[in-house]
């Protein structure tokens, strides 16, 4: 069910709908107790029931609230309302990663400044022994004022070996071995073959984006998922055509190598 302008969820009032996803709609809406402007993500009451999707929505909830970053999405609060369950986060104003690469290849510059501050965000995320999963041009956000912003951690879990210190926040969620999880093209080879993933995967998948941005081409492409899945296995991506400093294309094919 849509929510309508001048609608309420506890404290907050709805504005309008932003947009609408896998995993929920997202509204602008005003914060009445402080006075500001947020997001807010509300997953559909359908999926309110269903016990997979509910986990990875407040499994998200659970992440983002343990990470504070200035390349990581904010979020301020969590709730429920009459079985409608939302996440409250920092509104952005923008466009994401996918929405700039269909103009083409960045600018070398830009696209370095962009790699290292998702670098950065996700450096935070695996200190806190947190892996992400599903790192995709989808699920980071470019900003008005330039700051690249890490979305969507539905899929993130908790690396035992990394999250065993004292900053091991996140109940860690089991994966049933040989279960696929990510999206094809940006998976990391041990993803494809659906085997454990920890913070080595996500630099995979960084390397696939940053080789987009670059290249203005994805890393690995078929005609269909099971030929994408095939190319992150058995293929290297064509070398980058331009100028592109040998430096920055040996930091690209070493995140790319098949072996974590």
């Amino acid at each position: 069910m849509s929510l309508s302008t001048g609608e309420r969820l506890g404290p907050y009032e709805i504005y309008g709908l932003i947009g609408k996803g896998g995993m929920g709609e997202v509204y602008r809406a005003r914060d009445t107790r402080l006075d500001r402007t947020v997001a807010i993500k509300v997953l559909p009451a359908e999926f309110s029931v269903q016990e997979e999707r509910l986990r990875r929505f407040e499994q998200e909830a659970q992440v983002l609230g343990a990470l504070s970053h200035p390349n990581l999405l904010a979020i301020y609060d969590v709730g429920a309302q009459d079985g409608t369950h939302y996440l409250v986060s920092e509104l952005l104003e923008g466009e994401s990663l996918r929405q700039r690469l269909e103009e083409g290849a960045l600018p070398l510059r830009k696209a370095m400044e962009l790699g290292v501050q998702i670098a950065k965000g996700l450096a935070a995320a695996h200190e806190k022994g947190i892996v992400h999963r599903d790192i995709k041009p989808d699920n980071i956000f470019l900003t008005r004022d330039g700051r690249a912003k890490i979305l969507d951690f539905g899929l993130a879990k908790q690396s035992g070996a990394e999250g065993s210190g004292e900053n091991a926040t996140i109940t860690a969620v089991a994966t049933q071995p040989g279960v696929v999880l990510g999206t094809a093209g940006y998976m990391s080879p041990e993803q494809v073959r659906g085997k454990p993933a920890d913070a080595r995967s996500d630099i995979f998948s960084f390397g696939a984006i940053l080789y987009e941005m670059v290249a203005g081409l994805r890393a690995f492409h078929g005609d269909s998922s099971v030929e994408t899945m095939n190319a992150i296995l058995k293929q290297d991506p064509p070398a980058i055509s331009g100028d592109v400093p040998p430096a920055i294309e040996r930091v690209i094919r070493r995140c790319l190598e098949k072996a974590p």
